[in-house]
């Protein structure tokens, strides 16, 4: 204690004469002026809330975070929220929590982090409630501290001097979003920023903070419960085998992420999009991005639930004309029309009724308070429970009545069913007028309050009823939308980047949306300077020619029974004849078509445009950029020739923030002048991000309908950008790309310009590498390559 310090309380405090209070003053032992004006709440607190042990060990605590000389902060946060942490443990608990506490604490306060040991207070107690469990709690702390040690910097290697950058904003945002991320999730999102921003301080914390993309595309990620991505498939089979319609499954976020306030969870319903197309009616659901099990039914059934039920609208329901129709009104026919939808899915599907009736709201009579609020949102809730679950009993006459009128309703639209007479439209009509009489009819003082009763009256699985409803005249509302012009412009000159995700070799798992690929037309130069190149292997587009020649195809195919052909089939026709003159009905298909046959390949060619290919050549005067477009000239004009669908791009990367894909050839453009030009323009620079560039370049070619893809990759370097200090991380990335496109049927190829790195290309390529030792021969090598893959 500093000299002159004295613990005892000023006589006339009004807490000095209180003994428990007294005594907590004297146990605490502390001398910093900031806690005494707070002292006497949290005494009295922490007195209410823990037992005797619990409040010994509380003042403990208190002085020895006192005597660390770290000023009031961590003194006042233990005060205040460690209470809450032995509340949500429990006493026996709370005491190996409190060791625990005490030395991380202590390893902070023997480090530069110092300053952050009020922060984790801070977050004790929301995190210790929201988790719930002691184990959990330790895994927390445990994170906390191994977070802490791989994130603090050293000026010379030896000794931890620079405190870590996201350890405090990663503490502040802890609260928050363990209330959106399971513990396992909140682990992994911490551990990608650990290990991309180590040795980046600013980026770290700007992670931590929730400011940059990466750390919300990964906390997306990571996000508890099933994703609706996860179900997607299975809801497209259940709609198609219970319904023979497809739609669009759109997923709805379910929380909200800003720097100010972190991850808040939002209320989401789900929606249903009705647009006519030339083919016929489309259809789209929107869905929360994640739910998890609720009330003894899974997620994926509460999915399934919604999906039926916006699949009963579409087959049960009509829009019906909301112009002259109240808020109140329209809110009664969606209840009344919802509760329809529901009975016909239970009496369809008698099966669904346990767990839909489970996930219903707890509704009960009485429930709401009409003195103080409005409850015609309760009563359609009791109402509609009471329609669904035949053992509900419910004592207002009203509700009986229109409980019984609504059953007579359906119970005959049922009978139409079973009859074949079902006439839907009138249906929709006919439980509209019943909800509009159910209004007039049951109107009360206490709808005009203006508190409305909301508990228990959101159904879960229901949509907002938008489909529902059709405006005939415009609202006055103004019109904020930018014109399509405007629009238009905006696109033309600023087209936006397209992320892409990287492998992380050591996570074994990929960084979501991680790189920006900025694709663009690269420009034009002069078209005669590929004419002239290609004017110097005349003699080699000779000898290619004859190999060209064997590689046209040289048959035909024959449609016949064609009714409108390219000729008349003799044949057919003949017999057509005969049919007629013997009194037989003769075939009208006495046409066919005669076509020869085509090759069916489609080639994709990245063309590496890294700043290494403005080197010369070995043994030669010509630099390797000049080579690569006489090879690539010489291959273009030989696909021509074949009638096989080119598409040529270039890449070159500065970071992975600024990866540029230039556009030479499409597959539909001609090899013209056009192509030539921008190949003819083509200027190295930067490094060489491979991995992403094959993904972007992949993405077209994967959707072509040839039976033969084939992505050939020309490059004269291993994987490589500035931003990467790890010389293996690039290398599993694009290793990962190869084999995923493998897989999905394309034909990867690697064309190695530089043999000094030969060993990194085979890792990546495997076998699927050719070599070029000589560059003078490597428009021959390209193409021979390509007439041997495709023969």
């Amino acid at each position: 204690m500093p000299a002159g310090a004295d613990p005892t309380p000023n006589p006339n405090a009004p807490w000095a004469h209180d003994p428990q209070v007294l005594a907590g003053w004297q146990a605490l032992d502390c001398a910093l002026p900031a806690v005494r004006p707070v002292f006497e709440a949290c005494a009295h607190e922490a007195i209410a809330r823990l037992s005797p042990s619990s409040l010994q060990a509380f003042w403990q605590g208190g002085r020895q975070l006192g005597k660390l000389g770290r000023g009031a902060a961590p003194v006042l946060a233990w005060l205040t929220y460690w209470p809450e942490v032995v509340e949500a443990l429990g006493e026996s608990d709370a005491e190996q929590a409190f060791e625990v506490v005490m030395a991380l604490l202590l390893r902070m306060n023997k480090s530069p982090n110092s300053a952050a040991m009020a922060h984790l207070l801070t977050s004790l107690g929301p995190v210790a409630q929201r988790l719930g469990g002691l184990s959990v709690l330790q895994a927390y702390l445990h994170t906390v501290g191994h977070f802490m040690d791989r994130t603090t910097g050293s000026i010379h290697g030896r000794q931890a001097t620079l405190p870590s950058a996201g350890l405090p904003e990663l503490l502040l945002q802890a609260p928050r979003l363990l209330q959106t991320l399971s513990l396992s999730g909140w682990q992994a999102w911490v551990d990608f920023g650990a290990r991309a921003y180590a040795h980046h301080p600013p980026q770290q914390e700007d992670y931590f903070a929730l400011r940059s993309p990466d750390s919300l595309a990964v906390l997306q990620r990571e996000r508890h419960g099933t994703l609706l991505r996860d179900a997607e498939c299975t809801l497209s089979l259940s709609l198609q085998a219970m319904w023979q319609f497809q739609a669009h499954l759109l997923p709805l976020p379910t929380a909200q992420v800003s720097a100010e306030h972190g991850v808040q969870a939002v209320s989401v319903s789900p929606c249903l999009l009705l647009e006519s197309t030339d083919k016929g009616p489309s259809y789209a659901m929107g869905l929360p991005d994640v739910l998890d099990g609720q009330a003894g039914v899974s997620a994926l059934d509460r999915y399934r639930f919604m999906v039926m039920h916006m699949a009963g609208h579409i087959r049960w329901s009509t829009p019906c004309i909301a112009d002259n129709w109240s808020p109140m009104q329209r809110l009664a026919v969606e209840w009344f029309e919802d509760t329809r939808i529901d009975w016909l899915l239970i009496r369809t599907w008698p099966g669904l009724r346990h767990s839909l009736l489970a996930l219903y709201p707890p509704v009960q009579e009485g429930g709401c308070n009409e003195a103080t609020h409005a409850c015609v949102l309760h009563r359609l809730s009791v109402w509609s429970r009471s329609v669904l679950d035949e053992r509900f009993e419910v004592q207002d006459p009203q509700l009986r009545e229109w409980r019984d009128r609504f059953m007579a309703l359906v119970d005959g639209q049922a009978q139409e069913r079973v009859q074949g007479t079902e006439t839907g439209q009138v249906s929709t009509a006919q439980v509209a007028q019943l909800a509009l009489q159910f209004v007039a009819r049951t109107r009360r003082p206490s709808d005009a309050q203006a508190q409305v009763h909301f508990e228990h009256t959101q159904v879960d699985w229901r949509d907002d009823n938008r489909h529902l409803w059709q405006f005939i005249e415009d609202g006055d509302e103004e019109d904020t939308a930018p014109s399509p012009t405007r629009l238009a412009d905006e696109e033309l000159h600023s087209l936006p980047p397209q992320l892409y995700p990287e492998w992380d070799y050591l996570a074994g798992s990929e960084r979501p949306d991680w790189v920006r690929v900025f694709e663009y037309l690269h420009p034009p130069g002069h078209a005669d300077d590929i004419d002239q190149l290609l004017l110097r292997h005349a003699a080699l587009s000779k000898r290619l020619q004859r190999l060209l020649d064997q590689l046209k195809p040289q048959g035909r195919t024959r449609e016949r029974h064609l009714e409108n052909g390219s000729e008349l089939d003799l044949d057919v026709a003949l017999a057509a004849h005969i049919d007629l003159k013997t009194g037989h009905t003769p075939s009208h298909r006495v046409e066919q078509h005669i076509k020869p046959v085509e090759r069916d390949v489609s080639v994709q060619l990245v063309m590496d445009l890294s700043a290494s290919l403005n080197e010369k050549a070995p043994g030669s005067d010509q630099t390797v950029l000049h080579i690569s477009q006489e090879a690539v000239a010489l291959l273009a004009w030989a696909l021509h020739q074949l009638g096989d669908a080119l598409a040529i791009g270039g890449f070159h990367s500065n970071t992975r923030h600024d990866v540029r894909y230039m556009h030479i050839k499409g597959f539909e453009e001609p090899w013209a002048d056009p192509v030539k030009a921008r190949l003819a323009a083509l200027e190295p620079a930067y490094s060489t991000r491979m991995g992403v560039a094959i993904r972007h370049a992949a993405r077209t070619l994967i959707k072509r309908q040839s039976t033969k893809k084939i992505l050939l990759v020309l490059t004269d370097g291993e994987p490589s950008d500035v931003d990467v200090t790890d010389p293996n991380y690039l290398m599993h990335d694009a290793r990962q790309v190869v084999h995923s496109l493998q897989s999905q049927g394309v034909f990867v190829w690697c064309i190695q310009l530089h043999p000094a790195h030969e060993a990194s290309v085979r890792h990546v390529f495997g076998d699927h590498c050719t070599l070029v030792d000589r560059m003078a021969q490597l428009p021959e090598t390209l193409a021979n390559l390509f007439f041997r893959l495709t023969r």
